[in-house]
């Protein structure tokens, strides 16, 4: 059993391992040539996954980034409000003031102008007299903390009517090999050392790391392993670092009283996209999305991560019908002309979903109709014009349903809000 005074112990280490080593490691001067995209809390994902394409982008937006690191997200969202002239504001509430000057720093050679830095704990959220948010965001956060249920609970309280959260956590199949070697670092350097020297000693661990360890299998975490100091002591000398299943996750959530509106990607719990054999399909319909959801992380083993978006219990806002003719669609990120260059011969996207790639089957005038795309155009527009190239309205509708969906299921084609 650990005592409060281990927690204590264990949470001081982890300050002072942010301290030390804010992360991600980032250079500011970066954001001069290059915008860092990722999920949760990219602005058209929380208007679809959150908002449900129902929220006009007229109404202020306001946010929390609770536990912002160096701040990519926070970055990146106010980066996303300020490039669309949306009005809102970007809390960034950290206890690391070497992190907050970091995310500062960014913010200054961007000129961004909608943000604000609290130096804080979220275990004493309450005392901070934040207010409320629209949309909160906390991100590889509630796997170092004390207690995950009472700061989640404490952020629930936070929510305005109708709003929601991005959050990360740890997952421990695709995180398989890093915790033996915490556990054989804790041994050959205690956490009582000093983080410098702590690193120095995992540094000469890593060099002569035997070739059967596990971590030498597992391809997911380039980005911890060549990140430099921080990245390195993040995966390897955290003081504090759970994992949770699928299931457990969401059983989080539900103590929480939060219901997830979105496991990011779709498609990525949906363990019938990994196996086609016709007869394994049939038994995976008659599973619940949370069997589906645990099947699908045990079958792949590589979920490091659980992205979610979560509202209230019973406050999913339901979007609009694809296929509503008023609907206007509009890709995540990247412009439909360039996806549909991506779409293989034999009618597939190749989708990565992490280190697994995985092909998702696409109708073939798919590539004629990604293009079209510009988040402008209605549903119905985009029938038009394909008529005006001989496609019968009928098989148009037949052709987008199936094209949405199976591009929604790996979020990247959404709706945008329509009056």
């Amino acid at each position: 059993m650990t005592t409060d005074s281990a927690i204590d112990t264990r949470d001081a280490e982890l300050a002072a391992q942010y301290e030390a080593y804010p992360y991600p490691e980032r250079n500011p001067a970066d954001e001069k040539t290059r915008l860092l995209i990722g999920s949760p809390s990219h602005l058209r994902e929380i208007d679809y996954w959150v908002f449900g394409a129902r929220r006009s982008p007229e109404m202020p937006l306001r946010v929390l980034i609770a536990g912002c690191g160096t701040g990519d997200g926070a970055i990146m969202l106010a980066t996303h409000l300020a490039r669309a002239n949306r009005p809102g504001e970007v809390v960034c509430l950290d206890r690391s003031s070497h992190a907050l000057k970091i995310v500062q720093e960014r913010a200054k050679v961007r000129d961004l102008h909608n943000m604000q830095f609290i130096q804080g704990s979220l275990t004493e959220l309450d005392s901070l007299e934040l207010g409320l948010f629209d949309y909160i965001d906390c991100c590889g956060v509630l796997h170092h903390l004390p207690d995950p249920f009472t700061t989640l609970k404490a952020l629930e309280n936070r929510l305005a009517p109708g709003g929601g959260m991005g959050l990360m956590v740890y997952a421990p199949y695709g995180r398989t090999g890093v915790y033996m070697l915490q556990e054989a670092l804790e041994k050959i350097t205690p956490f009582s050392e000093s983080p410098s020297t702590r690193l120095d000693v995992a540094k000469r661990v890593m060099r002569h790391l035997p070739a059967t360890a596990w971590l030498h299998q597992n391809g997911n975490f380039g980005d911890h392993l060549n990140g430099g100091n921080a990245g390195l002591y993040d995966l390897l000398l955290n003081p504090r670092d759970r994992a949770y299943t699928i299931t457990a996750f969401l059983d989080l959530l539900e103590q929480a009283g939060l219901e997830p509106s979105c496991l990011m990607e779709p498609a990525r719990y949906d363990p019938a996209l990994f196996l086609p054999d016709p007869k394994l399909r049939t038994r995976i319909e008659q599973m619940t999305p949370r069997e589906k959801a645990a099947t699908a992380e045990e079958l792949t083993g590589n979920m490091a991560t659980h992205v979610v978006y979560v509202v209230r219990k019973g406050g999913r806002i339901v979007p609009p019908d694809a296929c509503a003719v008023e609907a206007v669609p509009v890709m995540r990120e990247i412009p439909g002309e360039e996806l549909a260059k991506q779409i293989l011969p034999n009618g597939t996207l190749p989708f990565a979903f992490g280190t697994l790639i995985v092909p998702i089957p696409l109708p073939a005038q798919a590539r004629s109709i990604l293009p079209l795309i510009d988040g402008q155009r209605t549903v119905g527009k985009l029938a038009s014009i394909m008529a005006d190239r001989g496609m019968k309205e009928e098989k148009f509708f037949r052709i987008w349903k199936e094209m949405f969906t199976a591009l929604e299921s790996v979020n990247r084609l959404l709706l945008t809000y329509s009056k």
